[in-house]
């Protein structure tokens, strides 16, 4: 058989390759900014959630490359500490509400970017850049000439403080029992509200695994029911269902039309959009509309709290919020950090103890002791 291309066993004489010098070519075929920016896209299409992110950072620099009439082989280290400069100070028209990106309404901002997003943003940029470069059609990374500094020269923070305390949650769980119920469809609102934030809470589940998971996806095993989660970077994880989410579950399927508990191959939406007066269609909620709903009810909570420090809290909080505040929780209530880390799907359990406040709350209170001990000694020359 003639084969085309072989290696041979060993190498053979060199063979001069002059006159005729080969100019590298590029791996990829991709020309445009446009083309090798979905080319770099493409290759995390194994992990929705990273893609949609680098999708938006990814946008919101060609959208400020566009006015300017740059590419992105002419960005300069300057352009990039410019462009730093926007995100921390946007314009009016860049700033908006949260909106579905198709929405008229949308921005690419709603609102100035906290130092943290900056970092993250210039962190996807520049592997963005890389994957460029070493793809052959780009020669120089600017987001790697910017030295890495941390914002306003402080340390780097510690703990996990973006959760809602007891008074907080109890709050939310309050506005969401007086939520209207006069009609079909503000009944559909607020069973589909109980139910997300019921599963938020008691599962620690990221809203992108929300959005993507379906009834089937619960199942019983040995009188127990269990919840395959669908995660991160292509993981797989069993999520315990206790008696109060099976029965929050059972209370949203009744509303739904559905039987009491799902069967395996049921493909129904674990939390369905709202379709309208017509017939009743079953289409999974997204992971955007999943952050919308959690949003205004938090905002509604905010407005109608008379505590200042409640209402802060709440004003900022958002989806994730409710991951950290079910590990605070389930850890605060002694549920034992091993279970926990498990429950959430850490890929260390270190990550799970920065939601440990009982070691915090112990060494502060055995550190106090200490003090007021030195305190009621006499004083001494």
């Amino acid at each position: 058989m003639n084969q085309p291309f072989s290696l041979p066993d060993t190498p053979g004489p060199a063979k001069s390759t002059e006159p005729h010098p080969i100019e590298p070519r590029p791996l990829i075929a991709a020309r445009s900014d446009e083309e090798q920016i979905l080319t770099w896209l493409a290759e995390h299409t194994d992990s929705p959630r990273t893609q949609a992110s680098y999708r938006k950072e990814a946008e919101r620099l060609m959208l400020w490359l566009y006015p300017r009439q740059l590419s992105l082989a002419q960005l300069s280290r300057e352009d990039v500490l410019a462009y730093e400069r926007f995100l921390q100070n946007p314009p009016a028209e860049w700033v908006g509400p949260a909106r579905p990106r198709h929405h008229p309404d949308w921005r690419p901002l709603t609102g100035p970017l906290s130092p943290n997003s900056i970092r993250h943003a210039m962190t996807v940029l520049g592997a963005l850049y890389g994957y460029l470069i070493d793809a052959g059609v780009l020669r120089g990374n600017p987001f790697r000439l910017v030295k890495k500094r941390r914002s306003n020269g402080t340390a780097k923070h510690l703990g996990v403080e973006r959760f809602l305390d007891n008074a907080s949650w109890q709050r939310v769980l309050d506005e969401i029992d007086q939520l209207p119920r006069d009609t079909p469809r503000q009944q559909e609102h607020a069973a589909r509200a109980e139910w997300l934030f019921t599963l938020l809470y008691l599962t620690g589940a990221r809203r992108s695994e929300i959005a993507q998971a379906r009834m089937g996806d619960c199942f019983e095993r040995r009188g127990r029911w269990w919840w395959r989660v669908y995660g991160k970077g292509g993981s797989v994880a069993d999520v315990p269902v206790g008696e109060e989410l099976l029965l929050a579950l059972t209370r949203y399927r009744r509303q739904l039309g559905l039987p009491e508990h799902p069967h395996p191959d049921e493909e129904s939406p674990l939390v369905a959009r709202i379709t309208g007066d017509g017939e009743k269609r079953l289409e999974p909620l997204s992971d955007k509309a999943i952050y919308l709903v959690v949003r205004e009810v938090l905002r509604r909570t905010a407005a109608r709290s008379d505590d200042p420090a409640i209402r802060q809290v709440l004003e900022s909080a958002s989806t994730h919020w409710l991951r950290h505040t079910a590990a605070s929780h389930q850890l605060d209530a002694g549920v034992p950090l091993l279970m926990v880390s498990q429950n959430l799907r850490h890929a260390s359990i270190q990550t799970t103890r920065r939601y440990l406040h009982s070691e915090d709350d112990a060494r502060h209170a055995e550190t106090g002791r200490h003090s007021m001990t030195r305190r009621s000694k006499p004083d001494s020359l």
